[in-house]
């Protein structure tokens, strides 16, 4: 699988990361399975939360790895913290506390990379960076980055903190493409005009920043997967025809639509489904082309001005 740099680190990642939001609902046995198949395929990206399943997520997969006999030098694991008991905390004390909880859960001594998740409109940017210059120093983060921020809560954040914000974790998907809506449609008197992409994509390029799509299957927050639903004919029929093109599954196709983007977008999948990881990891094996990108986003419903 192609490895692609995370924004301005040094770190090599696989274009396609699992995520490991469902890992908790998973035996341990289960889990190796998983993992074994995302390495088999060459996804070395393992992404987590301190939420994910109130930890438990983070517990399984450390456990898993131990059994498996993955050396930890051999993988790239990113964990996200910032959201308290329903709200947003990215005060120095929260993220201190919360990484010491990360560590303990993933039995590991550092994180490759550290997520802030959601934005806190309470955010002092040099409380945050207080909070980062502990941990880099210390050795338990080595690189930082945000989660759903717009381009202004980046560059607000940036200006009191002395890392790089290497990477940005977006919703995006085929029915989810509010990143570039508003690109199409500038000044514009209709829905599609609405800004609601903030500036993230042109930030990420021109920034040399990570994005990161979750949700590659799902249409709206978490409303319903578009592949193989009957509420998106037109959608299916398109991924159909270019998945019998290039011998792949829609999934692989709808993801290879992500990657085709020259933001190089990472995308992570949260499959739980060995087999499943086995046909997404192709979306990497093909380049789709630039009318097919196009036939996509419109089958999509996506209507261009």
């Amino acid at each position: 699988m192609k490895k692609i740099k995370l924004g301005t680190s040094n770190l090599m990642v696989s274009e396609i990361g699992l995520g490991c939001m469902r890992m908790a609902d998973k035996t341990v046995d289960e889990a190796k399975a998983v993992i074994k198949a995302s390495l088999q395929n060459g996804i070395n990206f393992f992404d987590h939360a301190d939420i994910y399943g109130k930890g438990k997520s983070e517990e399984i997969f450390a456990q898993a790895i131990k059994e498996l006999g993955i050396k930890r030098e051999d993988i790239i694991i990113q964990s996200k913290c910032g959201i308290d008991n329903g709200t947003f905390n990215f005060s120095k004390d929260h993220i201190l506390k919360a990484v010491d909880g990360i560590l303990e859960r993933l039995n590991t001594d550092y994180l490759d990379v550290l997520l802030l998740h959601r934005p806190d409109a309470l955010v002092e940017p040099n409380e945050v960076n207080d909070a980062f210059r502990i941990l880099h120093a210390s050795g338990k983060v080595r690189w930082f980055g945000v989660s759903n921020q717009s381009a202004y809560q980046m560059e607000l954040l940036q200006s009191g903190v002395d890392y790089p914000l290497i990477a940005n974790q977006v919703q995006f998907s085929l029915k989810h493409t509010n990143l570039i809506d508003h690109g199409f449609n500038v000044n514009m008197n209709h829905e599609s005009g609405i800004y609601r992409g903030a500036g993230i994509i042109e930030y990420a390029r021109l920034n040399h920043q990570t994005l990161q799509a979750w949700s590659p299957f799902y249409s709206g927050y978490f409303e319903s997967i578009f592949i193989d639903n009957d509420e998106f004919i037109e959608l299916n029929m398109c991924l159909e025809k270019m998945a019998k093109k290039y011998d792949v599954s829609k999934e692989a196709i709808a993801v290879a639509w992500i990657l085709r983007h020259p933001a190089q977008i990472q995308v992570l999948v949260g499959s739980m489904t060995p087999s499943r990881i086995n046909k997404i990891a192709k979306a990497g094996t093909f380049k789709l082309s630039h009318n097919e990108w196009y036939e996509l986003y419109k089958a999509a419903g996506n209507k261009l001005p």
